[in-house]
């Protein structure tokens, strides 16, 4: 059987074990996973979210998109529940089931693995300070093989400038836009690391395959 193989399996069994109502703890999961030697090819941790159900999957997702549209973090509000003795609605089977280092381990690399499961555009938004890789293809012609391959640069977001619609935007239609929904910013400036700095138009959209979230 092969890694891909036994890796589908365990996922199986996994949802097996969820519509038994008798689910495994996330210990459990990471201890049949390591002594089957199930990971990431590219020897990184596995994405945490893998180890949810679809039906707890999509209910964080949807939680995460909310909390963005409130402006809100995701983690500041779960913890800020679980330290006052709140319960956290559709997302309580994280405290119950899965606990703070579970929590710990999500990036928004993570996250963005899942994004397109949502229709409702970027999952997570891109921050000052967040850290980041870009392709080559934003300044280059790039071929899956050939003398021009896809390279990858570590770089920070340092500017979020405003978009040309919303610079121009009356006050209160920019008012009503940031009332009902926070409009994501579509373009960026990041700074690499030997301090040169590039402005990213579209980052969220003909953009968004040339850059990744970089874990910290």
């Amino acid at each position: 059987m092969t890694p891909d193989e036994l890796e589908a399996a365990l996922e199986l069994a996994f949802e097996d074990c969820d519509r038994a109502a008798a689910p495994l703890t996330v210990e459990q999961k990471q201890l049949l996973r390591r002594s089957l030697g199930v990971g990431d090819a590219r020897g990184r941790a596995r994405n945490p979210l893998a180890q949810l159900s679809v039906v707890e999957r999509q209910a964080l997702l949807e939680f995460v998109h909310h909390c963005q549209q409130q402006g809100q973090g995701w983690k500041r509000v779960l913890l800020t529940d679980w330290l006052q003795g709140r319960a956290s609605g559709s997302v309580q089977f994280l405290r119950d089931r899965y606990g703070l280092q579970w929590l710990e381990q999500v990036t928004p690399r993570h996250l963005a693995e899942y994004e397109d499961l949502l229709d409702n555009g970027p999952l997570v938004r891109l921050q000052i300070g967040d850290r980041i890789e870009v392709s080559n293809g934003l300044w280059e012609w790039v071929q899956d093989s050939g003398p021009c391959s896809r390279e990858w640069f570590p770089c920070t977001v340092i500017g979020l400038p405003p978009d040309p619609d919303e610079e121009t935007a009356p006050e209160a239609h920019t008012e009503a836009l940031t009332a009902n929904s926070p409009k994501p910013h579509t373009r960026c400036v990041v700074r690499f690391d030997s301090g040169a700095e590039y402005e990213i138009q579209g980052i969220y959209e003909w953009n968004r395959p040339n850059w990744r979230w970089l874990d910290p």
